[in-house]
């Protein structure tokens, strides 16, 4: 392979079956393995990771999103989407397209005996605001995709201030 087919590679292949996983436990609902797969590639616009869930376990918070798109893939098991507070069986195959906006809050759940195995595939569209409809919180986010730069603030839903606070 030339050394511009190795360069173009590196920055524009992965293999999800490759990548070292890492291993995000919060106790008692949380405990996954995961990978963020569009790190170090030429990805602009798209965000990736896959994700294997332990039985029982979730993925991450419930939330939406008020600018971001985001589709899972389910590659092994079977498990739970909730999305809207409804509860959608979910099985290897299946594809989950989740738009943003207030009426697709959404969670994946492993509601199997084995472990729960899945793509999940974004927009990473900023500026961003995230809500998590069970703990009231909203996440703002303005940063560059890959760097540093930028603003990102989590707070409370219910700790609004006045316009004017704090201003000489």
């Amino acid at each position: 392979m030339s050394t511009k087919a190795e360069e173009l590679r590196e920055r524009l292949i992965r293999n999800f079956n490759e990548v070292p996983l890492a291993r995000e436990t919060r106790e008692p609902l949380y405990d996954g393995m995961g990978a963020r797969l569009a790190r170090g590639t030429a990805a602009l616009k798209l965000g990736a990771s896959i994700d294997v869930l332990e039985p029982g376990k979730r993925g991450c918070p419930y939330h939406l999103h008020h600018a971001q798109e985001e589709m899972f893939i389910v590659l092994e098991g079977h498990g739970t989407m909730r999305v809207a507070g409804e509860m959608l069986a979910v099985k290897a195959g299946d594809v989950v397209f989740v738009p943003p906006g207030p009426e697709y809050p959404h969670q994946m759940i492993n509601t199997s005996d084995a472990p729960l195995k899945y793509l999940s595939i974004s927009t990473r569209d900023t500026p961003e605001v995230v809500e998590y409809p069970d703990s009231n919180k909203v996440l703002a986010n303005a940063r560059v995709a890959g760097s540093d730069f930028g603003f990102a603030r989590m707070n409370r839903l219910d700790t609004d201030l006045d316009y004017w606070d704090g201003e000489p």
